[in-house]
């Protein structure tokens, strides 16, 4: 999202066009990104409980409002040029120690910087060198400069928050209760970041690029869909010596299977379906919305739910490469049966609430899917974790397929469209090339 009219620009800060679309810079960025959802779903297969989940998925939560920040800002100005990619450095740096720190950002470990604070001051740098280029941009406009205050508090409010939640003495409480007044801190943080998003709407932003806005978020969940191939990729037949087994190559064949379904599912057609209302929505106050909920806050579970499967992965693998384990492995328990179905689940109902949200439609072959595998969680606790996997595997699959079928006519609509976007927009490359280059 960007910002309004009336703005004096500079040669250090050129301003983006409607036609924009994602530079190399935005997507060197989301390198770090990679090995952000990566740590989150490593830390929590190393300790895999429900409060290790909960706090993985608060510092998702942090971590998605960073780089979404950092979307808005690609939105408004060309990121590659002028100084804004020193910017972008300067905030890649503080986002990949901020995932560093990921592992001490709740509780300290001795011997080194103190975790928590550490984590608080990245992301107050993260923060406001967003909010910082705004401030820059609308600084001769005194209206405009009312109005970056008002996104700036939220970003205060909530560093403070966090900052209170690191410097609360690690022995002032029993460690279950300290841990507790964190995660509440850290929530109060969350709920004033994403609160003030719901609460200003588009108090002084504008959707600049509709195309820009819907193809980074395309690839960010690009990014948490290859988080869940890396996890395949890293499972402990390949980093730890252990045989490869064929349950291992069942496992990364059918894993494979899963992504790809779910990433039809969202890419095939719905996408591209969002992305064109989102184009043909003229008011001003009604686009910001649809980009503010179909793409701030309803990719975010969409990620989730994506990196929550890539952690049930780990846990599968992890029984599977291990030559003591029964050929179809043992039953999955407990935290890795519940992430590995909900992360499938919470993909699914995502893209009911997208589609509902965005087309007015009911999505009914993923949500009868999603319940369909709510329902297995009580067989699957007691079946082995091969065959378990092997009943994900069919169902998604076959929804996948039920969805293009039931989705044929917007499908032939959406996709004829959108080649014939992409047709017009080669051809006017193809001859400002042939008169200039």
């Amino acid at each position: 999202m960007g910002v309004g009219g009336g703005i004096r620009w500079t040669r250090s800060i050129r301003p983006s066009a409607p036609g924009s679309r994602a530079t190399r810079l935005e997507l060197f960025y989301d390198l770090v990104f990679v090995f952000a959802f990566l740590n989150v779903t490593t830390l929590t297969a190393g300790d895999p409980n429900a409060n290790s989940l909960i706090r993985g998925l608060v510092v998702l939560v942090l971590l998605w409002w960073c780089w979404t920040g950092f979307a808005a800002l690609g939105n408004v100005i060309r990121t590659d040029q002028g100084i804004v990619p020193l910017v972008g450095f300067a905030t890649m740096a503080a986002a990949f120690v901020f995932a560093l720190t990921i592992p001490q950002a709740f509780r300290d470990v001795p011997g080194g910087l103190y975790g928590p604070l550490v984590f608080a001051v990245c992301y107050f740098l993260v923060r406001a060198l967003q909010v910082g280029i705004f401030g820059w941009v609308s600084r001769k406009d005194s209206e405009l400069r009312r109005r970056w205050l008002l996104l700036a508090v939220p970003v205060l409010i909530a560093t403070a928050l966090i900052l209170a939640a690191a410097l609360l003495p690690q022995r002032l409480f029993d460690v279950p209760i300290e841990l507790g007044v964190r995660l509440l801190l850290w929530l109060l943080a969350i709920g004033v970041e994403y609160g003030f998003g719901l609460a200003l709407g588009g108090t002084g932003w504008t959707l600049l690029s509709a195309g820009h806005w819907a193809e980074r978020h395309a690839l960010i969940v690009l990014v948490a869909l290859g988080e869940s191939i890396i996890s395949l990729g890293l499972g402990p037949g390949f980093s730890t010596g252990l045989p490869l087994t064929w349950p291992v190559i069942i496992t990364a064949v059918a894993g494979v299977a899963v992504v790809a379904a779910l990433w039809w599912s969202y890419f095939d057609t719905l996408a591209l379906a969002v992305e064109q209302t989102l184009h043909r929505t003229r008011d001003r106050e009604a686009r910001i919305r649809l980009a503010r909920d179909a793409y701030t806050y309803l990719h975010l579970p969409l990620i989730a739910g994506t990196i929550l499967f890539a952690l049930g992965l780990k846990g599968l693998l992890d029984e599977g490469a291990d030559p003591s384990t029964p050929y179809w492995g043992l039953p999955l328990v407990g935290i890795n049966l519940l992430v590995l179905y909900g992360g499938v689940v919470l993909y699914l109902l995502t893209m009911v609430a997208l589609q509902r949200r965005v087309l007015g439609t009911l999505r009914w072959p993923s949500a009868v899917a999603a319940g369909l595998l709510v329902l297995q969680v009580p067989l699957a606790a007691r079946l082995p974790e091969l065959l378990t996997f092997g009943l994900i595997t069919i169902l998604v699959v076959l929804m996948t397929a039920v969805q293009t079928v039931v989705d044929a006519p917007l499908r032939r609509q959406v996709r004829e469209v959108a080649l014939a976007e992409q047709l017009a927009a080669e051809t006017d490359q193809t001859h400002w090339r042939g008169q200039h280059l």
